[in-house]
């Protein structure tokens, strides 16, 4: 365990021996094609195939290195190192507005994930990104909280009224408001049967997080739970994440009731 760490640091402190060790993953190549691959000079390139050599990763047949078995193992495990990091990375920032909470939510599925994140000279970026989500699906299943700007509740209704499949369960509070932004598109919207609307009282994380299934991406969109306001919106393509959202989808909507009347909302269930 002690000579672990050794190992660890003499491949990943040098971005050299991480080039020749990508390089070789991808396929056999001389000194030369290393070199010029990798960047670097004729004796870094020694010590690295001696050091390489002798733990065995790699194997010559004359000019020319390759991996071997126990180099292919150390590539591929690096590979997935990296992307896991690069995964942390983009949700570092992010993660205290995660839904980490409810029961399941698991950082290790997040693949492909885009972050979307209002920045001090241009907060629109989550706004945009869910926009060019809704605008590019024909199926939408979602609960919780949803962005409640005129830019995106426009090409979500517009789509809605034309030929968006869609189930929502939303907190009667966040319905309301959607029907004091515009009632007569939200009433037009309701009557139709691409468009079903669920209430329930108790979603975990309502004034926090709302979740959407898309065709193919999933949207967590994650405000501060204190000051209510956006603070990112973050979609992927992960299948294991699309199970996981899609199980609570199923679960909230056993618990929820049927909108039933627009006004009943408004009259009857005005508390979060």
């Amino acid at each position: 365990m002690n000579e672990t760490p050794d190992d660890i640091e003499f491949l990943v402190t040098s971005d050299h021996r991480v080039a020749v060790l990508d390089t070789l993953a991808a396929s056999s190549s001389d000194r030369d094609g290393l070199r010029a691959a990798t960047g670097a000079s004729s004796p870094t390139m020694s010590r690295i195939l001696s050091d390489f050599e002798d733990r065995h990763w790699i194997e010559r047949e004359g000019r020319t290195y390759q991996l071997t078995r126990l180099g292919e193992f150390v590539a591929d495990r690096l590979e997935e190192f990296v992307d896991a990091m690069t995964i942390e990375r983009r949700i570092r920032e992010v993660w205290p507005w995660l839904p980490h909470e409810i029961e399941g939510f698991d950082l290790g599925p997040f693949t492909d994930v885009v972050v979307s994140r209002p920045g001090p000279g241009y907060p629109y970026q989550p706004v945009e990104r869910f926009t060019h989500l809704l605008t590019d699906t024909t199926t939408m299943r979602g609960f919780g909280m949803v962005i409640l700007k005129s830019s995106n509740l426009e090409p979500f209704f517009d789509h809605a009224l034309d030929e968006l499949e869609c189930e929502y369960i939303y907190p009667p509070s966040i319905f309301e408001k959607l029907i004091a932004w515009d009632r007569d598109t939200v009433v037009g919207a309701v009557d139709r049967a691409n468009y079903t609307v669920w209430l329930h009282d108790n979603l975990p994380l309502a004034d926090q997080c709302g979740i959407c299934l898309f065709d193919d991406r999933v949207s967590l969109c994650c405000y501060d739970h204190e000051t209510g306001t956006l603070q990112t919106l973050v979609d992927t393509g992960s299948e294991d994440i699309r199970r996981w959202a899609e199980s609570y989808y199923s679960q909230f909507q056993a618990e929820a009731r049927p909108l039933g009347d627009v006004d009943s909302v408004v009259l009857d269930d005005s508390s979060p």
